[in-house]
């Protein structure tokens, strides 16, 4: 009887055990390894991998970026005006001339780096770039202005009504200095396009883009 009853009891551990591995257990994945990371080395070297995969994915865009702020607008021979060059001095003038376009002042600024580059080459120093030009053209072309009496007394009876019935004595210096000017600015824009002549202008930028 005894032994009876360990056979029956072996015979039920037995099937409950079929049971279980066929209905409980799940079923092995042939081939199929886990590997667990090492709480140390192993999350550090997954967190440099993520870093790096993050860099390689944003490098691209962060320099595309950059290329496209930075991009030439305008090349005189060697030297490069970027767009980034041209909207700093386009916030800067605005501010003074509100109707003005960057085209306008992306010429200005072609028109300062070739009277900046003459001034140097006749060695003209000066504390500024502005002092340099102003130099440079007072000695380039200022100088050689001279504004005949025939001029002013001209001038000055074309345009009587407007120094309110002042003497032409009273008012000469003053049409002197006018006609000088605009005899000035006549002249720089001849000279300006003697020099853009003799240089290797590129000019790769458009209002509406």
């Amino acid at each position: 009887m005894r032994f009876k009853k360990r056979r029956e009891r072996r015979a039920e551990e037995r099937e409950m055990k079929a049971i279980f591995e066929k209905y409980i257990m799940p079923k092995k994945t042939p081939h199929i390894t886990f590997r667990l990371f090492n709480p140390g080395s192993s999350i550090l070297a997954l967190c440099s991998m993520l870093l790096a995969l993050c860099s390689m994915l944003s490098a691209p865009c962060s320099s595309l970026s950059a290329e496209i702020k930075d991009r030439v607008v305008a090349s005189i021979d060697n030297t490069a005006i970027t767009l980034s060059d041209l909207e700093d001095k386009y916030a800067e003038t605005v501010k003074v001339l509100p109707e003005i376009t960057r085209e306008e002042v992306l010429n200005t600024m072609v028109n300062r780096m070739l009277l900046v580059r003459e001034a140097q080459k006749i060695r003209i120093e000066a504390p500024s770039e502005d002092e340099l030009m102003k130099e440079y053209i007072d000695l380039k072309i200022r100088a050689f202005i001279r504004i005949k009496d025939e001029e002013s007394s001209e001038y000055y009876n074309s345009h009587i009504e407007t120094f309110g019935g002042k003497e032409l004595d009273d008012v000469r210096e003053e049409i002197e200095n006018y006609l000088t000017e605009r005899e000035l600015n006549e002249r720089l824009k001849l000279h300006l396009a003697e020099l853009k002549k003799k240089t290797c202008i590129r000019i790769r930028f458009h209002e509406k883009q």
